[in-house]
C-alpha cells in the first residue's frame, strides 16, 4: 500500500492526513511527501498530524512523523499527533524521547595535559615496539638454534631464493645509486678542496667516507626500502589470508618456516651488496676525479692505497650484518601486525620502512662511537 500525506486546512489549523505504509521500503516516496507537506503547511498556523489511516509503521516512518512534529514545534507552532493506533503508540512514545538532550559542550583540553598524554602514549608505543623487536630477535635465535641442531629442518631452498631476490636482483640499482653518490662526493670534494690547492685530498674523502660510512649506510637504506618493505607486504598478505594461522594449525612454526630464511638471506646479502656498492662508489669517485678534476686513474689508485687501510674496510663490513638483522626483524614484526584490511597493510609497510631506516642510522651512530673508542 503506497504512503500518503495530504495537507488540509481545518478551522484555521493544518491537518496532515497520513495513510498507507510508512516503512523503510517506501523511503524515497516518504521523503518526497514529507518535504512537500513541510512546504505546504509553512506559516504560523498550528499543525495536527493525523495517523489514523496509517496501516504499516516501522522505526523509519515513525521517525519521519516525529521529525515533522518537532520541525513545526521548533517554529513556535502548536504541533501534535492525532489518531495514533494503540499498537503504534509505544514506538512513537519511545522515539519522542530520542535526542532530546542538547549535546554537552566539550571542555577544551589543557594543552599541558594534552602534551603530557601524547608523550606518554608515544612512550608506551615505543616500549611496545622495543618489546616486539626483542621478542622477534629471541624467536629468531631460538629458531636458528633448532636449525643448527637439526640442519634438515632448515629450508635452504627458501633461503637461497630470498638471497637471490634481495642480493643479486638488487645489484643493478645498488651499483647505479652508489656510483652516482661516489661521483657526487668526489665532485663536491674537488670543487671545495681546489680553493686551498688540496685536490689530492678528495681521494681520502671518497675512500674513507665510502668504506666506513656512506657505502654501508646507503646500501642499508636502499635494502630497507626495497627488501624490508617487500618482507612486510608478503607477511602481511599471508596474515590477511590466514595462511600464518594455517601453518600454526598444521603444527609448523611461522618463524622457522617464513621468517628465518628471509632474515638469514638478508644478513648474508647486505655485506655482499655493501662490498659491491662501495666498489661502485669508489669507481664513480675515480671517474669524476679523472674527468672533472684532471686526476689520472693511476694517481687516484696510488693515493687511495695510501689513504685507506684494511681497518676502514672492516668497519663497513662489520656493520652490514647487524644492520641487515635489524631491517629483517623490524620488517617481519610489522608484517605480523597487519590486520584484515588493505589500509592496515599499507600502514604497516610504511611504518616498517621508516622504523628500519631510523634504526639503521641509530645503529650506525652506535658503531661510530664504538669504533672511535677502540681506535679503529
Amino acid at each position: 500500500m503506497p504512503p500518503e500525506l495530504t495537507p488540509v486546512m481545518d478551522n484555521g489549523r493544518w491537518r496532515l492526513r497520513a495513510g498507507g505504509a510508512w516503512t523503510s521500503d517506501n523511503a524515497r516516496e516518504l521523503q518526497r511527501l514529507v518535504e512537500a507537506a513541510t512546504r505546504a503547511v509553512a506559516g504560523p498556523q498550528p499543525v495536527t498530524i493525523d495517523v489514523a489511516e496509517v496501516r504499516q509503521l516501522d522505526t523509519f516512518g515513525a521517525w519521519l512523523l516525529e521529525r515533522l512534529q518537532r520541525g513545526a514545534g521548533a517554529e513556535g507552532r502548536d504541533a501534535r499527533l492525532a489518531g495514533v493506533p494503540d499498537h503504534y503508540r509505544g514506538l512513537l512514545d519511545e522515539l519522542r524521547q530520542a535526542n532530546r538532550r542538547p549535546p554537552s559542550a566539550r571542555r577544551a583540553a589543557n594543552p599541558i595535559v594534552a602534551a603530557l598524554a601524547w608523550t606518554g602514549q608515544r612512550a608506551i608505543e615505543i616500549g611496545r615496539d622495543l618489546v616486539s623487536l626483542i621478542a622477534m630477535l629471541g624467536a629468531l635465535g631460538e629458531a636458528l638454534g633448532r636449525a643448527l641442531l637439526h640442519p634438515r629442518t632448515f629450508r635452504l631452498t627458501s633461503a637461497v631464493h630470498h638471497f637471490d631476490r634481495v642480493a643479486w636482483q638488487a645489484v643493478p640499482i645498488v651499483v647505479l645509486i652508489t656510483l652516482l653518490i661516489g661521483g657526487i662526493i668526489a665532485q663536491q670534494g674537488i670543487f671545495h678542496f681546489r680553493k686551498f690547492g688540496a685536490d689530492d685530498y678528495v681521494v681520502d674523502l671518497v675512500g674513507i667516507l665510502v668504506l666506513r660510512e656512506i657505502g654501508v649506510l646507503l646500501v642499508a637504506i636502499m635494502v630497507a626500502g626495497r627488501s624490508g618493505s617487500s618482507y612486510t607486504a608478503e607477511l602481511g598478505s599471508m596474515k590477511m589470508r590466514e595462511e600464518i594461522d594455517a601453518l600454526r594449525t598444521m603444527g609448523l612454526d611461522p618463524i622457522e618456516v617464513l621468517i628465518l630464511p628471509r632474515v638469514l638471506a638478508l644478513v648474508f646479502a647486505l655485506p655482499v651488496l655493501t662490498f659491491i656498492g662501495s666498489m661502485a662508489a669508489l669507481y664513480g669517485g675515480g671517474m669524476v676525479a679523472w674527468l672533472y678534476g684532471g686526476m689520472s686513474p693511476e694517481i687516484f689508485i696510488d693515493r687511495l692505497k695510501e689513504a685507506i687501510s684494511i681497518d676502514h674496510f672492516k668497519v663497513g663490513m662489520i656493520k652490514a650484518p647487524f644492520m641487515a638483522l635489524m631491517i629483517g626483524a623490524v620488517a617481519c614484526v610489522e608484517g605480523l601486525k597487519v590486520k584484515g584490511s588493505a589500509e592496515s597493510l599499507g600502514l604497516q609497510t610504511t611504518t616498517s620502512v621508516v622504523k628500519s631506516i631510523f634504526l639503521v642510522i641509530v645503529l650506525d651512530g652506535v658503531f661510530a662511537i664504538f669504533f672511535a673508542s677502540v681506535g679503529i
